[in-house]
Protein backbone atom coordinates (compact mmCIF):
# COMPACT_ATOMS: atom_id res chain seq x y z
CA UNK A 1 0.00 0.00 0.00
CA UNK A 2 1.52 3.67 -0.96
CA UNK A 3 1.66 6.28 1.92
CA UNK A 4 -0.28 8.84 1.37
CA UNK A 5 1.39 12.01 0.71
CA UNK A 6 1.12 15.05 3.02
CA UNK A 7 -0.51 18.36 1.25
CA UNK A 8 1.31 21.48 2.67
CA UNK A 9 -0.98 24.44 2.11
CA UNK A 10 0.82 26.80 -0.13
CA UNK A 11 3.16 24.37 -0.96
CA UNK A 12 3.95 22.30 -3.92
CA UNK A 13 6.62 19.93 -2.34
CA UNK A 14 5.07 16.82 -0.12
CA UNK A 15 7.80 15.35 1.59
CA UNK A 16 11.56 16.72 2.76
CA UNK A 17 13.23 14.06 0.64
CA UNK A 18 17.23 13.60 1.36
CA UNK A 19 19.58 14.87 -0.93
CA UNK A 20 22.44 12.79 -2.55
CA UNK A 21 24.91 13.73 -0.55
CA UNK A 22 22.92 12.33 2.59
CA UNK A 23 24.00 9.08 3.58
CA UNK A 24 20.81 8.39 5.73
CA UNK A 25 17.22 8.14 4.55
CA UNK A 26 13.99 9.19 6.35
CA UNK A 27 10.47 6.78 6.04
CA UNK A 28 7.20 8.13 7.67
CA UNK A 29 5.51 5.06 9.54
CA UNK A 30 1.91 4.94 11.09
CA UNK A 31 2.18 4.83 14.96
CA UNK A 32 -1.52 2.90 14.35
CA UNK A 33 -3.22 5.53 15.20
CA UNK A 34 -3.82 7.00 11.91
CA UNK A 35 -1.16 9.49 12.21
CA UNK A 36 0.08 9.42 8.15
CA UNK A 37 -4.14 10.66 7.74
CA UNK A 38 -3.70 13.53 9.19
CA UNK A 39 -3.40 16.98 8.03
CA UNK A 40 -0.08 18.58 8.15
CA UNK A 41 0.70 20.68 10.55
CA UNK A 42 1.34 24.76 9.09
CA UNK A 43 5.04 25.18 7.43
CA UNK A 44 6.47 28.29 8.70
CA UNK A 45 9.04 30.13 6.40
CA UNK A 46 12.38 30.53 8.04
CA UNK A 47 14.62 33.10 6.78
CA UNK A 48 18.74 32.78 7.64
CA UNK A 49 21.88 34.33 6.91
CA UNK A 50 23.78 34.05 3.90
CA UNK A 51 27.44 34.44 5.09
CA UNK A 52 29.24 34.61 0.93
CA UNK A 53 32.35 37.03 0.65
CA UNK A 54 30.97 37.63 -3.46
CA UNK A 55 28.01 38.07 -4.88
CA UNK A 56 28.48 37.90 -8.42
CA UNK A 57 28.64 34.27 -10.09
CA UNK A 58 30.99 34.18 -13.34
CA UNK A 59 29.80 31.44 -15.61
CA UNK A 60 30.53 30.03 -19.22
CA UNK A 61 27.79 28.12 -20.71
CA UNK A 62 26.89 28.59 -24.35
CA UNK A 63 23.16 28.19 -23.39
CA UNK A 64 22.74 31.44 -21.98
CA UNK A 65 23.33 35.11 -23.25
CA UNK A 66 25.21 36.53 -20.47
CA UNK A 67 27.96 35.41 -18.73
CA UNK A 68 27.44 36.60 -14.85
CA UNK A 69 24.54 36.28 -12.56
CA UNK A 70 23.19 37.69 -9.12
CA UNK A 71 21.35 35.99 -6.68
CA UNK A 72 20.19 37.68 -3.17
CA UNK A 73 18.61 34.75 -1.66
CA UNK A 74 18.85 30.58 -1.56
CA UNK A 75 15.77 28.40 -1.82
CA UNK A 76 12.61 30.31 -3.21
CA UNK A 77 9.23 30.68 -1.27
CA UNK A 78 7.65 30.37 -4.86
CA UNK A 79 7.90 26.93 -4.32
CA UNK A 80 7.86 25.52 -8.20
CA UNK A 81 7.69 22.25 -8.20
CA UNK A 82 9.86 22.15 -11.33
CA UNK A 83 12.59 24.41 -10.25
CA UNK A 84 15.80 23.27 -11.61
CA UNK A 85 17.44 25.10 -8.31
CA UNK A 86 16.02 22.71 -6.04
CA UNK A 87 18.96 20.61 -6.02
CA UNK A 88 21.68 23.19 -4.90
CA UNK A 89 20.02 23.49 -1.27
CA UNK A 90 21.71 19.92 -1.25
CA UNK A 91 25.12 22.17 -0.99
CA UNK A 92 23.83 23.54 2.14
CA UNK A 93 22.75 20.59 4.11
CA UNK A 94 18.95 20.90 3.59
CA UNK A 95 16.57 19.21 1.13
CA UNK A 96 16.13 19.97 -1.87
CA UNK A 97 12.00 19.51 -1.18
CA UNK A 98 10.03 21.14 1.74
CA UNK A 99 13.22 22.96 3.34
CA UNK A 100 13.73 24.54 -0.16
CA UNK A 101 10.75 26.12 -0.16
CA UNK A 102 10.65 27.26 3.57
CA UNK A 103 14.27 27.46 4.99
CA UNK A 104 15.32 30.32 2.71
CA UNK A 105 19.00 31.97 3.11
CA UNK A 106 19.27 36.24 2.55
CA UNK A 107 22.19 37.41 1.17
CA UNK A 108 22.57 40.82 4.17
CA UNK A 109 26.10 42.16 3.09
CA UNK A 110 24.77 42.22 -1.45
CA UNK A 111 24.59 45.39 -1.71
CA UNK A 112 28.15 46.37 0.37
CA UNK A 113 29.47 43.30 -1.55
CA UNK A 114 28.35 44.58 -4.73
CA UNK A 115 30.01 47.99 -4.60
CA UNK A 116 33.10 46.39 -3.70
CA UNK A 117 33.31 43.87 -6.81
CA UNK A 118 31.85 46.56 -8.90
CA UNK A 119 34.36 48.95 -7.74
CA UNK A 120 37.84 46.89 -8.62
CA UNK A 121 39.74 48.07 -10.96
CA UNK A 122 39.82 44.91 -12.83
CA UNK A 123 35.99 44.78 -13.45
CA UNK A 124 35.02 44.99 -16.83
CA UNK A 125 31.26 46.01 -17.20
CA UNK A 126 28.80 43.89 -18.85
CA UNK A 127 25.03 42.93 -18.04
CA UNK A 128 24.30 40.99 -14.87
CA UNK A 129 21.67 38.77 -14.66
CA UNK A 130 19.26 38.97 -11.89
CA UNK A 131 17.59 36.17 -9.72
CA UNK A 132 18.20 33.21 -12.50
CA UNK A 133 18.75 30.59 -10.12
CA UNK A 134 16.07 31.58 -7.42
CA UNK A 135 13.67 34.69 -7.62
CA UNK A 136 14.54 37.83 -6.97
CA UNK A 137 11.14 38.87 -6.14
CA UNK A 138 9.97 36.20 -4.12
CA UNK A 139 7.72 37.00 -1.20
CA UNK A 140 10.20 37.73 1.30
CA UNK A 141 11.54 40.59 -0.68
CA UNK A 142 8.59 42.55 0.62
CA UNK A 143 10.27 42.62 3.73
CA UNK A 144 13.99 42.55 3.08
CA UNK A 145 14.31 44.47 -0.27
CA UNK A 146 17.33 43.44 -1.47
CA UNK A 147 16.70 43.27 -4.98
CA UNK A 148 15.17 46.32 -4.70
CA UNK A 149 18.62 47.32 -2.95
CA UNK A 150 20.54 45.47 -5.61
CA UNK A 151 19.11 47.85 -8.56
CA UNK A 152 19.55 50.96 -6.91
CA UNK A 153 23.27 50.31 -6.92
CA UNK A 154 23.02 49.41 -10.40
CA UNK A 155 21.12 52.63 -11.22
CA UNK A 156 23.68 54.68 -9.27
CA UNK A 157 26.49 53.26 -11.21
CA UNK A 158 24.90 52.99 -14.39
CA UNK A 159 25.18 49.11 -14.61
CA UNK A 160 23.00 47.04 -17.20
CA UNK A 161 21.15 43.79 -16.20
CA UNK A 162 18.75 41.67 -17.20
CA UNK A 163 15.76 39.96 -14.62
CA UNK A 164 13.54 37.04 -14.93
CA UNK A 165 10.58 36.64 -12.38
CA UNK A 166 7.16 35.25 -11.88
CA UNK A 167 5.85 37.78 -9.25
CA UNK A 168 3.96 41.38 -9.83
CA UNK A 169 6.22 42.92 -6.75
CA UNK A 170 8.63 43.92 -9.79
CA UNK A 171 6.03 46.37 -10.19
CA UNK A 172 7.32 48.32 -7.20
CA UNK A 173 10.63 49.09 -8.32
CA UNK A 174 9.48 50.53 -11.89
CA UNK A 175 10.51 54.01 -10.57
CA UNK A 176 13.83 52.42 -10.68
CA UNK A 177 13.99 50.34 -13.76
CA UNK A 178 12.32 52.63 -15.86
CA UNK A 179 14.68 55.36 -16.12
CA UNK A 180 17.21 52.98 -16.48
CA UNK A 181 15.42 51.29 -19.72
CA UNK A 182 15.44 55.00 -20.97
CA UNK A 183 19.55 54.53 -21.03
CA UNK A 184 19.67 50.84 -22.58
CA UNK A 185 20.25 49.53 -19.31
CA UNK A 186 17.68 46.90 -18.58
CA UNK A 187 15.10 44.37 -19.26
CA UNK A 188 12.70 42.31 -18.00
CA UNK A 189 11.33 39.10 -18.76
CA UNK A 190 8.30 37.67 -16.95
CA UNK A 191 8.13 33.94 -16.70
CA UNK A 192 4.71 32.50 -17.39
CA UNK A 193 4.05 28.59 -17.47
CA UNK A 194 0.40 27.70 -18.47
CA UNK A 195 -2.75 29.54 -18.38
CA UNK A 196 -4.53 27.02 -16.30
CA UNK A 197 -5.38 28.63 -12.69
CA UNK A 198 -5.76 25.70 -10.59
CA UNK A 199 -2.89 23.78 -12.32
CA UNK A 200 -0.47 27.28 -11.50
CA UNK A 201 -1.64 26.94 -8.00
CA UNK A 202 -0.27 23.53 -7.90
CA UNK A 203 2.76 24.06 -9.83
CA UNK A 204 3.66 27.38 -8.34
CA UNK A 205 1.63 27.90 -5.19
CA UNK A 206 3.31 31.16 -4.08
CA UNK A 207 3.78 32.88 -7.55
CA UNK A 208 1.31 35.39 -8.95
CA UNK A 209 -1.58 33.90 -11.02
CA UNK A 210 -0.70 33.91 -14.26
CA UNK A 211 -3.16 36.46 -15.61
CA UNK A 212 -1.74 39.13 -13.19
CA UNK A 213 1.75 38.15 -14.67
CA UNK A 214 -0.06 39.45 -18.37
CA UNK A 215 -0.51 42.28 -16.25
CA UNK A 216 2.71 43.48 -15.22
CA UNK A 217 4.06 43.01 -18.36
CA UNK A 218 1.65 45.28 -19.21
CA UNK A 219 2.22 47.70 -16.63
CA UNK A 220 5.90 47.43 -16.91
CA UNK A 221 5.75 48.09 -21.00
CA UNK A 222 3.66 51.04 -20.25
CA UNK A 223 6.30 52.16 -18.32
CA UNK A 224 8.90 52.03 -21.61
CA UNK A 225 10.83 48.84 -20.15
CA UNK A 226 11.69 46.71 -22.76
CA UNK A 227 9.89 43.34 -21.88
CA UNK A 228 9.79 39.68 -22.82
CA UNK A 229 8.59 36.55 -21.51
CA UNK A 230 9.89 32.82 -20.59
CA UNK A 231 7.51 30.08 -21.35
CA UNK A 232 9.17 28.52 -18.38
CA UNK A 233 9.33 25.46 -18.45
CA UNK A 234 7.56 23.19 -21.33
CA UNK A 235 5.90 20.07 -19.54
CA UNK A 236 4.80 17.72 -22.28
CA UNK A 237 1.27 16.52 -21.91
CA UNK A 238 0.59 19.16 -18.80
CA UNK A 239 1.49 22.27 -19.97
CA UNK A 240 2.75 22.59 -24.04
CA UNK A 241 -0.81 23.30 -25.20
CA UNK A 242 -0.21 26.87 -24.01
CA UNK A 243 2.75 28.05 -25.20
CA UNK A 244 1.01 29.73 -28.62
CA UNK A 245 -1.31 31.47 -25.94
CA UNK A 246 0.79 32.54 -23.60
CA UNK A 247 2.98 34.11 -26.38
CA UNK A 248 0.14 35.54 -28.09
CA UNK A 249 -1.10 37.47 -24.43
CA UNK A 250 2.43 38.74 -23.67
CA UNK A 251 2.90 39.90 -27.07
CA UNK A 252 -0.53 41.93 -25.83
CA UNK A 253 0.88 42.90 -23.00
CA UNK A 254 3.81 44.68 -25.15
CA UNK A 255 6.15 42.04 -24.69
CA UNK A 256 8.22 41.85 -27.97
CA UNK A 257 10.54 38.95 -26.88
CA UNK A 258 10.44 35.50 -26.36
CA UNK A 259 12.17 32.29 -25.04
CA UNK A 260 11.51 28.94 -23.44
CA UNK A 261 13.25 26.27 -21.53
CA UNK A 262 12.04 22.31 -21.91
CA UNK A 263 11.37 20.68 -18.41
CA UNK A 264 14.49 19.95 -16.43
CA UNK A 265 14.82 17.67 -13.86
CA UNK A 266 18.24 16.86 -12.47
CA UNK A 267 19.16 15.07 -9.63
CA UNK A 268 16.71 15.17 -7.07
CA UNK A 269 14.39 17.07 -8.68
CA UNK A 270 13.09 14.21 -10.65
CA UNK A 271 11.32 11.82 -7.54
CA UNK A 272 10.15 15.50 -6.28
CA UNK A 273 8.82 16.20 -9.92
CA UNK A 274 7.49 12.67 -10.20
CA UNK A 275 6.17 12.20 -6.73
CA UNK A 276 4.14 15.75 -6.99
CA UNK A 277 2.92 14.37 -10.54
CA UNK A 278 1.28 11.22 -8.88
CA UNK A 279 -0.14 13.41 -6.05
CA UNK A 280 -2.27 15.25 -8.63
CA UNK A 281 -2.03 14.19 -11.92
CA UNK A 282 -1.62 10.16 -11.60
CA UNK A 283 -3.60 9.30 -14.85
CA UNK A 284 -1.04 11.67 -17.22
CA UNK A 285 1.88 10.93 -14.85
CA UNK A 286 3.20 8.03 -16.73
CA UNK A 287 2.64 9.94 -19.94
CA UNK A 288 4.48 13.18 -19.25
CA UNK A 289 7.51 11.37 -17.92
CA UNK A 290 7.51 8.59 -21.63
CA UNK A 291 7.63 12.05 -23.37
CA UNK A 292 10.32 13.35 -21.11
CA UNK A 293 12.44 10.47 -21.57
CA UNK A 294 12.04 10.29 -25.01
CA UNK A 295 12.91 14.29 -25.21
CA UNK A 296 16.22 13.24 -23.23
CA UNK A 297 17.68 10.44 -24.49
CA UNK A 298 16.05 7.68 -22.18
CA UNK A 299 16.70 9.76 -19.24
CA UNK A 300 15.48 12.05 -16.77
CA UNK A 301 17.49 14.45 -17.59
CA UNK A 302 20.63 15.80 -19.80
CA UNK A 303 23.22 18.27 -18.76
CA UNK A 304 24.67 18.73 -22.34
CA UNK A 305 25.69 21.96 -23.35
CA UNK A 306 22.91 22.89 -26.33
CA UNK A 307 20.61 19.86 -25.28
CA UNK A 308 19.62 20.79 -21.13
CA UNK A 309 17.28 23.52 -22.20
CA UNK A 310 15.63 22.19 -25.54
CA UNK A 311 15.96 18.87 -25.22
CA UNK A 312 16.06 16.09 -28.62
CA UNK A 313 13.73 13.99 -30.52
CA UNK A 314 10.30 14.33 -31.98
CA UNK A 315 8.48 16.68 -29.32
CA UNK A 316 11.94 18.20 -28.87
CA UNK A 317 11.70 20.08 -32.39
CA UNK A 318 7.88 19.61 -32.99
CA UNK A 319 7.92 21.96 -29.88
CA UNK A 320 11.29 24.28 -31.25
CA UNK A 321 9.20 24.18 -34.34
CA UNK A 322 6.27 25.71 -32.76
CA UNK A 323 7.67 28.40 -31.08
CA UNK A 324 9.65 29.56 -33.87
CA UNK A 325 6.11 29.77 -35.76
CA UNK A 326 4.66 31.76 -32.61
CA UNK A 327 7.84 33.85 -32.93
CA UNK A 328 7.35 35.15 -36.41
CA UNK A 329 3.85 35.43 -36.58
CA UNK A 330 3.50 37.54 -34.09
CA UNK A 331 7.12 39.17 -34.46
CA UNK A 332 8.54 38.60 -31.67
CA UNK A 333 12.09 38.00 -31.53
CA UNK A 334 14.40 35.63 -29.37
CA UNK A 335 17.33 37.44 -29.18
CA UNK A 336 18.00 39.37 -25.75
CA UNK A 337 17.73 43.51 -25.82
CA UNK A 338 21.61 44.92 -26.80
CA UNK A 339 22.64 46.42 -23.79
CA UNK A 340 24.68 49.94 -22.85
CA UNK A 341 27.72 49.63 -21.11
CA UNK A 342 29.79 52.95 -21.81
CA UNK A 343 28.30 54.47 -19.20
CA UNK A 344 29.26 52.41 -16.58
CA UNK A 345 31.17 54.35 -14.13
CA UNK A 346 32.10 53.97 -10.30
CA UNK A 347 31.28 56.60 -7.54
CA UNK A 348 34.14 58.10 -5.93
CA UNK A 349 32.63 56.80 -2.77
CA UNK A 350 32.46 53.16 -3.42
CA UNK A 351 36.29 53.25 -4.45
CA UNK A 352 37.18 54.87 -1.66
CA UNK A 353 35.28 51.88 0.52
CA UNK A 354 36.67 49.32 -1.96
CA UNK A 355 40.37 50.04 -0.90
CA UNK A 356 39.62 50.91 2.39
CA UNK A 357 37.15 48.43 3.74
CA UNK A 358 37.29 48.84 7.21
CA UNK A 359 36.52 53.12 6.63
CA UNK A 360 32.75 51.32 6.44
CA UNK A 361 32.99 50.57 9.93
CA UNK A 362 32.36 54.16 11.63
Amino acid sequence: MNEKPLIYKGRAASSNMVSRFDPHTRESLDDGWGSLDEEAPPLQTEVMLDASRSVINYIQSPDLPFDRTLNPYRGCEHGCIYCYARPTHAYLGMSPGLDFESRLLMKADAVALLKKELAHPKYQCKPIALGMNTDGYQPIEREYQLTRQIIQVLSESNHPFSLVTKSSLVERDIDLIAPMAAKRLASIYVSITTLDRQVARRLEPRAAAPERRFETLRRLSEAGIPTGVMVAPVIPALTDCDMEQILEKAHEAGARKAGYVFLRLPHELSDLFQEWLQQYFPLKAQHVMSIVRQSRGGKDYQSEFGQRMRGEGIFADLLAHRFKLSCLKLGISGERTGFCTDLFSVPAAWQATANHPQLALF
